[in-house]
């Protein structure tokens, strides 16, 4: 404090040396006294604005007003800050951190000032957009009704998510988070969702495959990747979601839907906590600043579904959330699970066991639940997740039993392939129809004859069979239930019993011709 007291004293000092009363006073101009892991403080500016860009005119860096206190303003620099010195003059700009938006930036890759790192030349829009805005109000919100297919069974059938809803994904580090998000960006494609992935705190690396995995399968032709890198300066980490929220936010309120992932939260917190405790904020629980929690409400609270009076659109919020040893009564995942509608679970038992999705559906929810489902969807799911729990209290107790009667068996095994069914393959999301009608045969009891081990083998033969021989039914339940959105009728469930009934027939696979194959 007495160092920059003296740094205070002496640029008053120079001041009133070379004070001419013929100039105008400004307030516009300060002077860095301190230059801290990309915070600058600065003296004077007693006029900036919270948020307002700021020039650095001797090494052409920008930074951002940040805390705004009575002698001084600090400023987090947007750059390589160990370039800046002592005594090097600061600007005002008038203006208050905006990116740029609109369909221009579809397909590209940008840091989180919007600024084009894919080498594929500039991006031509004239519209921009502050990184931060006050979120929707009650009255212009509608009821989240429409589904965001993933393509992922288990999440689909039981932890729906609808556009303009808030769904968490939690889960320790390598257990599919991201890759949950992937997928559903990936299944996007040819649909009339644009997707926006932030990646906050990861390796260049990990970046350029999921960039490389999203342009293999097509999904870039409708994502914007906005990158804020494990190497990037805390400011740029923090700002980074609300430069990609912003983004989104153009996409909303033009009529259009979108979907934002933030990859990962706990990065970004953890960047907030650095740039606040060296403006000396002071620090709370676990060591981050009391407004932590305002820092991901004010940036979730973003997502809606816009009523038709305010054009429609819908921005759709998947943030994750890391944590260590499963432990989701932290301070930041209990923080973002009460912002969210709900959170997708993902445990490291179920990972290692070889459940992938590894996801754990006693503790996760959607508080949208069959909302935002598809008619057909409702119909055939409503007793998944009841048949799941009961298998798993039964399981447990078939433990410690040595007998067990016929119909603890039998759910049991349903169970047991209801299990099976819900596993999926990481790049490989699946239709909608397709996933209506193996949901259905698993829950009607049309695989409790069929083993374990055939389970996914018999479900490829059947999509394939369903493809080749009745493409009608797939057909009616896209036409008659998620566009028109209406239930599946009682003729159309008995021709899909009657197809699954034939190819259990004439197609499935048989467990003595899989013995001989495997022979």
């Amino acid at each position: 404090m007495a160092s920059w007291a003296d740094e205070i004293s002496a640029i008053i000092e120079r001041n009133i040396v070379g004070f001419d009363q013929s100039q105008p006073a400004t307030a516009s101009v300060g002077t860095v006294i301190a230059v801290q892991d990309g915070i600058a403080r600065v003296y004077g500016l007693q006029d900036v604005k919270y948020l307002e860009l700021v020039d650095f005119p001797r090494t052409g860096l920008k930074g951002m007003a940040f805390n705004l206190e009575e002698e001084t303003v600090g400023i987090i620099i947007l750059g390589d800050y160990t370039e800046l010195r002592e005594d090097d003059e600061v600007r005002t700009t008038g203006q208050v951190i905006s990116v740029p938006v609109g369909d221009a930036l579809i397909g590209r890759v940008v840091n989180a000032l919007g600024e084009p790192i894919d080498n594929k030349g500039p991006i031509i829009t004239n519209k921009r957009r502050p990184i931060e805005r006050v979120a929707p109000g009650v009255i212009t919100r509608r009821s989240v009704n429409t589904p965001v297919q993933t393509g992922i069974k288990a999440i689909d059938a039981m932890i729906p998510i609808g556009r303009g809803q808030r769904e968490l994904i939690i889960g320790d580090r390598q257990t599919g988070k991201t890759a949950i998000a992937i997928d559903t960006i990936i299944n996007q494609k040819g649909k009339d969702l644009i997707c926006i992935y932030v990646a906050i705190g990861q390796k260049n690396s990990s970046v350029a495959r999921t960039i490389a995995t999203l342009e293999k399968y097509g999904a870039m032709e409708h994502t914007i990747v906005v990158v804020a890198g494990a190497a990037d300066p805390a400011p740029m980490k923090y700002i980074a979601p609300y430069a990609g929220c912003a983004i989104g936010e153009e996409f909303m309120e033009s009529g259009r839907d979108a979907l934002i992932v933030y990859d990962d939260l706990t990065k970004h917190a953890e960047a907030y906590r650095n740039i606040s405790l060296i403006i000396r904020r002071p620090p709370g629980r676990e060591a981050y600043p009391g407004d932590v929690f305002y820092l991901h409400s004010r940036l979730l609270e973003r997502a809606a579904r816009l009523n038709e009076d305010y054009g429609g659109g819908s921005l759709t919020a998947l943030p994750i959330i890391e944590t260590k040893a499963n432990d989701i009564s932290a301070y930041i995942p209990t923080n973002v699970i009460s912002i969210t509608d709900g959170q997708i679970f993902l445990e490291t038992d179920l990972f290692n066991a070889g459940i992938r999705p590894a996801i754990n559906v006693g503790i996760s929810v959607s508080r949208v639940g069959s909302s935002a489902q598809t008619r057909a969807m409702r119909q055939v799911a409503g007793s998944l997740r009841l048949d799941l729990a009961q298998f798993r209290e039964l399981a447990a107790f078939a433990q410690f039993a040595s007998d067990l009667d016929k119909a603890t068996r039998a759910r049991i095994e349903r169970g047991q392939r209801l299990t099976e069914i819900l596993k999926q393959k990481q790049y490989q999301p699946l239709e909608v129809e397709k996933q209506v009608m193996i949901i259905y045969a698993a829950t009607q009891g049309y695989l409790d004859d069929v083993p374990l081990e055939l389970i996914q083998e018999w479900e490829a033969a059947f999509h394939r069979y369903m493809e080749a021989n009745h493409p009608e039914i797939g057909q009616e339940i896209i036409e008659k239930s998620v566009k028109q959105r209406n239930n599946m009728s009682d003729d159309l469930l008995a021709r899909l019993r009657a197809a699954i009934e034939e190819f259990k027939k004439t197609a499935a696979p048989q467990p003595q011709k899989a013995q001989a194959a495997a022979s």
